[in-house]
This record gives structure tokens, sequence and C-alpha cells, in this order.
């Protein structure tokens, strides 16, 4: 009995704490992470800007028609979350610009995604500019998933779609 109320009472005290830290926690952040591949920027950015078939967290990807000329795309992952993205900037094939446009989401913010010629072939760094809203997703994003998990996961599957493993850097 003893041990269910000092566990209990370890999780009372534990929920608190992890709303503290969340609120005490910048809701913006900035982080950048980077990949170098042995194929051409032209390639990379046609699997950047196109259909995202090539990510195996993605089950359905689609353009979104718009009468006010954005362009929009929208993508369901294997969860279940549907989250459209709007293209802010295109550069072929040296960068892309993409902001998420869903509303109500507990995060927000811009992927910057640069790709430049290397030693034969290219690196390609992505720049997030987030903004988390809720404080426990702020402390799960940052003390627990980590702000850089899924540009890590997007440039795994990026070497994976072009046939090689990559190492990530910051």
């Amino acid at each position: 009995m003893k041990i269910v109320l000092t566990v209990t009472g370890c999780i009372l005290l534990l929920i608190p704490c992890v709303v503290v830290i969340g609120l005490l926690l910048p809701k913006a952040h900035t982080v950048s992470r980077a990949a170098g591949y042995n194929t051409t920027p032209d390639k990379l950015f046609t699997l950047i800007a196109g259909p995202q078939n090539w990510r195996p967290d993605v089950v359905r990807y689609e353009v979104v028609p718009n009468s006010t000329g954005r362009e929009l795309t929208q993508e369901t992952t294997r969860s279940g979350e549907t989250v459209t993205y709007e293209l802010l900037d295109r550069k072929p094939p040296e960068s892309i610009k993409r902001r998420i446009a869903t509303p109500n989401l507990p995060y927000a913010g811009t992927w910057s995604y640069s790709l430049q010629s290397h030693a034969g072939g290219t690196i390609v760094r992505i720049t997030e500019n987030g903004v988390v809203y809720n404080p426990v997703f702020r402390f799960v994003s940052r003390f627990i998933v980590g702000h850089t998990s899924t540009m890590d996961a997007y440039l795994r599957a990026l070497g994976r779609a072009t046939g090689q493993q990559v190492q990530i850097t910051d």
C-alpha cells in the first residue's frame, strides 16, 4: 500500500512539474540538421518538392485546390494525422520553404530546405523555425521526442529514397 501511495504521489507531483517547465520554455525554437547525399541537387529537389510517396510515414499526399493562388499540399501520416502545408518559396534546385497551414494545431512553423553541391554530391540542410503552443507538448517536444527527430527521419528517408545511408549533422 505504501508503494502505491508513493508512486501515486510521484505522478501527481510530476504533472505540475512538466507543466511548469513547459511554461518556462520558449514557445519558439530554431533547429537545423543536414546530411550529405551522393546524388545531384536536381534529383533531391525533385523528391523534396514533389509527391512524398517515398517517405514511409506518409500514407497519403495530395495537392489541395484553392481559389487564393496559394500552393497547398496535404499529408496524412501512418498515425492518422493530416497536415496542410503552404509553399512559401521555391528556387530549383537550391531551396524550398514550406509552412504549416493547418489551423489550431498545438504547433506551427516553417521548414526551409537548402541544397548545396559539395564534393560530387549534395548537402541538404533543413532549418525548422517552430512554435509549440501547449506547454506539455513543448516539454515533450524538447526533452522526450526532441525538436530534430522529425527532420532526422526525413533526412534518413531521403537517403533510402536515393539508395544510401546518410550521416546527420547539426
